[in-house]
């Protein structure tokens, strides 16, 4: 088998007895039907964007919906199969003047892949997380049911309540409530509950004009000072961190950051007025900042944050490790408190070798540590649970917009407790019964045998 079919961007890898690429979604039942049949692991592999090993098969069989390429853009909304990118969409939709809102900074993930984990990115800040962008789902069940659902309508079993922490953006599980409707199940559920065929996904119509900001400050407690000030600016679509460590680590391609800047914040919005003096008052380094309001400097500005994860997973590659980075949240009052701690920590274990970067917005800062040796390796993924636990502590979440694949699935049980893990459990054996799909994700053992 094709080995990019069996691993992820993290650098993940796994194995599987089959690959199965169907054209249509009758060969999609038909091999979900087989696979229940003959009691075979099924794994649904996306773009292979993921970072948690979600996509990537620990045996069993593995099913590509590369061909699922439909793509219709009507007047708020787009139809789009399972294997579209975010890239295609933005250019399909531009035309009409129209935008999809969920942002993950890796556009060319798949619409499917977006939805299993309920992704988001740097507009979240503003417009939140793929679930609530979604209209209708089309989706085929381990006992080969093809069912389209939309918007609104409930699930038709009871639901129990599992308590979601105080974030503003969390993926750790599945999201239970009663009354709850399909869509909301199935999105974030990592490809453990259905197949996800294609979506109809709302589009937004596209602001007339935008301005966006590469804002730099002189000490990182300014910045986050600025954080808290500027959360409350109505039309700000978009407020990220990129602290010292991060910025030293893009240096190369962008010599001409300001060697005085401690931390920078990348923000966008729909209306300029007002920020001369909000840019004084939190004492940034206003002439060293780089502002744009024409489309070709915004893409130079989103190419800039890309360069940070895109970077990290080639020089963690090119050491021979896995990608060691955290996807944790906290409440918004507890922001300052997080990042002193992933600072002090880091500086005590892995100094000189990590970045943070993130949404900061939604206080969802992402840690990256890049381990030089197979000590430093060890290190980090202790502390990959140490701030994990933190996070918890404070009230926040494992998992903000990831999710936890096969790598993370062990963090599960740090969130929510085993009450909790039954009940996610339960629901998994009304749609899946043998616990065939995406064995081995969410929870870190099959859950029957």
């Amino acid at each position: 088998m094709n080995p990019a079919y069996l691993t992820d961007s993290s650098g993940f890898k796994g194995w599987a007895d089959r690959l199965f690429v169907p054209s249509d979604e009758a060969e999609v039942s038909q091999i979900l039907r087989d696979a229940q049949e003959q009691n075979v692991p099924v794994t649904v592999c996306g773009a292979g964007t993921g970072l948690t090993g979600g996509r990537v098969a620990q045996g069993g069989w593995v099913v590509s919906l590369e061909k699922f390429r439909r793509l219709e853009i009507g007047q708020g909304f787009v139809r789009a199969g399972a294997a579209v990118t975010l890239l295609e969409i933005r250019d399909a939709a531009a035309p009409a003047k129209q935008f999809y809102a969920p942002d993950p900074t890796e556009i060319t993930a798949s619409v499917g892949g977006t939805i299993a984990t309920n992704a988001s990115g740097s507009r979240s800040f503003r417009f939140g997380s793929t679930r609530r962008h979604i209209l209708a789902l089309r989706v085929v069940l381990m006992d080969g049911r093809i069912v389209e659902y939309r918007r609104g309508e409930q699930v038709d079993f009871p639901v129990p309540h599992v308590p979601l922490p105080n974030v503003t953006k969390t993926t750790a599980g599945y999201r239970l409530e009663p009354g709850m409707d399909w869509i909301d199940l199935f999105c974030g559920s990592e490809g453990t509950l259905g197949v996800v065929l294609e979506a109809t996904l709302q589009l937004l119509p596209l602001p007339a004009e935008l301005f966006a900001g590469v804002v730099f400050f002189a000490t990182d407690d300014d910045a986050l000072s600025a954080v808290e000030a500027w959360r409350s600016v109505a039309d700000l679509r978009m407020l990220e961190y990129v602290g010292r460590t991060a910025l030293d680590f893009l240096l190369g391609r962008y010599p001409e950051i300001p060697p005085e800047a401690a931390a920078a914040l990348l923000i966008e919005g729909e209306d300029l007025d007002g920020w001369d003096s909000r840019l004084t008052e939190a004492g940034a380094l206003t002439d060293a900042s780089w502002f744009a309001t024409s489309a070709k400097d915004r893409e130079r500005f989103r190419l800039f944050r890309h360069s940070l994860p895109e970077l990290v997973i080639e020089f963690v590659a090119k050491r021979g490790f896995l990608k060691m980075g955290t996807d944790y949240a906290v409440p918004l009052d507890r922001n300052r408190e997080m990042l002193a701690y992933y600072h002090r920590r880091l500086e005590e274990t892995l100094s000189g070798h990590y970045v943070i970067y993130g949404h900061i917005g939604d206080a969802h800062v992402h840690v990256n540590m890049l381990p030089a040796t197979p000590e430093q390796a060890e290190t980090a993924s202790a502390m990959l649970k140490e701030f994990a636990a933190k996070a918890v502590e404070l009230g926040g979440t494992v998992s903000a917009e990831h999710g936890l694949g096969k790598r993370k699935a062990g963090m599960l049980a740090l969130q929510y407790t085993p009450e909790h893990i039954d009940a996610m459990m339960a629901v998994k054996r009304r749609l899946d019964p043998q616990c065939l799909l995406g064995r081995g994700t969410l929870f870190p053992v099959p859950l029957s045998d």
